[in-house]
């Protein structure tokens, strides 16, 4: 046995019991989730160890009591982020108490009142805070900027002698950082959006709260989009009823576009229509209407609801687009540079690639905190590394995952941040990881087309290609003016399917092919025996990549399942392309 001095941190999650009744499944897989993306990260940054584990639980040793109160104020600032659009009910909070004593080390495990300590302070914490002792609180006093609060003495359970406790402030706390971050101000200028409550034009008093309840969903659902500035229900709602004059609820509002709509009842249908209006310019942005059986008023409103929220953000970004083509200011925004670097991005050039560097680098000298920024500079830049369109990819890649620490740690809650950590770790082949950051993605946003398309490209490679080509597809239903690409990963979906004839139609919609697809429809003629075609795409491939080699290009793919690995090599043999065996005239000369 061994004994040192420590800091030990005891943290607990509360109401583990309530939730694993309501949802064993659900809350297992959500709080394996927290540990892989926020809870053991944040150990490792601020080099704690994890000496034991239970259900709800942990005790994790540290060297500083300074790095202690750092990774807890991390923990418990960063979850209070991500509930933030969680019910009540479902949300994992935990208490957190942190202790400075002498502990007993033996079999990888600990023992002696510093541990006990640590654990009984646990349980006085706050749901969502934290507890130390007078140890702890001495040490950290002039170290970092949190606040403290004196609790006095408590007597413990099983501890003999009372012990002085203190609870740590989060709110507003801020820890240590770079001078220039703390003083930048927000420099963000998202479109703003106000949802005016829909009209009941049917004469029927009981669809006045379908027409309610549809306008609060869907405030809700664009709500969960961070590009966009939601006004509030309670602000919206005070024109329920009343005469409006768009460009004046605007400025009142301080909103640049306004959604307005209404619900007919007639016979066993019911009509819903919307419309987008840019209030600056008094112009029609969009408009459509829902027709629908009157069979399930709530299942109605759940489908109207996602139509109009997956559409809404799309055609707001193409008035945005448009808007800037048009007027190129000098000095544009975060936000504007944002949107340009995302246009580019989608292009998915060398040049397009650069520029698209230049506009977010400029974003986020606007903004530094800007969270979708920083997490749209790790896509921009994982796009060239994917391309090898950079001298230094280590460097490169390491600048990739700064960007998205700094973006998780800015939000946990933007859908980009873990739609972009599952494309990266796609690309470096562990996607059980990837899984996590995808579903995550998902369940922040369920409706954001580079999602959706995301999720087929996921089961895709996890050799599921028929559900991700539905997926797919549902994404270039969510998004009619989706990028390009969107085809090479149907394309891609349906090759892995074995739907070749449909594949090729696929990767025929892109206007122009790089040799990764010219040599996927070349496999395409291969499987079908078209020897012409898959050699004219094979000349394609070679033109484009002359030290083309098929194991070479293998290595680039990401099965799970060496089936479709093979049943690629297959393809591209079919067509014509070196498998790196030797030829007959190769083993005779031998």
């Amino acid at each position: 046995m061994k004994q040192r001095l420590a800091a030990i941190l005891a943290a607990d999650m509360a109401g583990y019991s309530r939730l694993m009744e309501a949802d064993e499944a659900g809350t297992i897989a959500r709080l394996r989730t927290h540990r892989i993306e926020l809870i053991d990260p944040a150990i490792a940054k601020n080099e704690g160890r994890i000496i034991k584990t239970t259900g709800d639980g942990m005790l994790v040793e540290f060297q500083s009591v300074t790095d202690a109160v750092k990774c807890a104020v991390e923990i418990q600032q960063r979850m209070k982020r991500r509930n933030s659009d969680v019910p009540q009910d479902r949300r994992i909070e935990f208490r957190i108490g942190i202790n400075l004593g002498d502990i007993i080390f033996d079999d990888d495990d600990i023992f002696g009142d510093g541990v006990n300590i640590a654990a009984r302070i646990e349980q006085l914490a706050d749901v969502g805070g934290i507890c130390v002792t007078a140890a702890v609180a001495t040490q950290i006093a002039d170290r970092l900027e949190v606040s403290i609060e004196d609790l006095g003495e408590k007597t413990l359970k099983n501890i003999s002698r009372p012990v002085h406790l203190f609870r740590i402030g989060l709110e507003g706390s801020a820890l240590p950082g770079p001078s220039e971050e703390k003083e930048a101000k927000r420099a963000v200028s998202k479109p703003s959006i106000v949802v005016l409550p829909f009209d009941n034009m049917s004469g029927d008093p009981e669809q006045e709260f379908f027409a309610d309840g549809l306008t609060e969903d869907i405030i809700t659902e664009l709500s969960r989009r961070h590009e966009l500035f939601v006004i509030s229900r309670n602000s919206s709602f005070v024109y329920k009823n009343q005469p409006v004059n768009a460009r004046e609820v605007a400025e009142k509002l301080g909103a640049q576009y306004l959604v307005e709509g209404s619900v007919r009842k007639f016979g066993d249908r019911v009509r819903v229509t919307v419309q987008l209006i840019d209030a600056i310019n008094d112009a029609h942005v969009w408009a459509d209407k829902y027709d629908r059986r009157l069979d399930d008023i709530f299942a109605i409103q759940d489908e109207v609801t996602a139509a109009i929220a997956a559409t809404l953000p799309g055609r707001l970004e193409a008035a945005q687009r448009d808007q800037l083509a048009r007027t190129k200011p000098a000095n544009m925004a975060a936000y504007e540079c944002t949107l340009t670097a995302k246009v580019l991005h989608h292009r998915g050039t060398v040049a397009d690639n650069q520029q698209a560097q230049a506009l977010i680098d400029r974003a986020i000298a606007l903004d530094p905190g800007y969270a979708h920024a920083h997490a749209w500079r790790g896509c921009i830049l994982g796009q060239a590394w994917v391309h090898g369109w950079c001298e230094d990819k280590d460097a490169v890649w390491a600048e990739i995952v700064a960007e998205l620490e700094r973006a998780l740690a800015l939000d946990d809650n933007d859908a980009d941040v873990h739609r972009i950590l599952a494309a990266v770790n796609v690309n470096n082949n562990e996607l059980t990881t990837a899984r996590y950051h995808q579903e995550r993605a998902l369940s922040l946003n369920p409706n954001y087309d580079l999602v959706v398309v995301q999720q087929g490209e996921l089961l895709t490679w996890l050799g599921r290609p028929e559900e991700g080509a539905e997926w797919i597809r549902k994404a270039m239903r969510l998004n009619p003016h989706h990028p390009e690409r969107f085809w090479s990963h149907l394309g891609k979906a349906q090759f892995a399917a074995r739907q070749y004839g449909e594949a090729i139609e696929a990767f025929m919609h892109l206007s122009v092919m790089d040799h990764v697809q010219h040599a996927f429809v070349a496999a395409c003629y291969g499987w079908l025996g078209d020897d012409i075609a898959a050699s004219a795409h094979m000349k394609k491939v070679r033109a484009l990549a002359p030290d083309f080699g098929i194991e070479s290009f293998l290595a680039t793919l990401h099965y799970a399942q060496e089936s479709d690995t093979q049943h690629i090599r297959d393809g591209l043999v079919k067509a014509g392309a070196d498998d790196g065996s030797p030829t007959a005239e190769e083993i005779a000369a031998q």
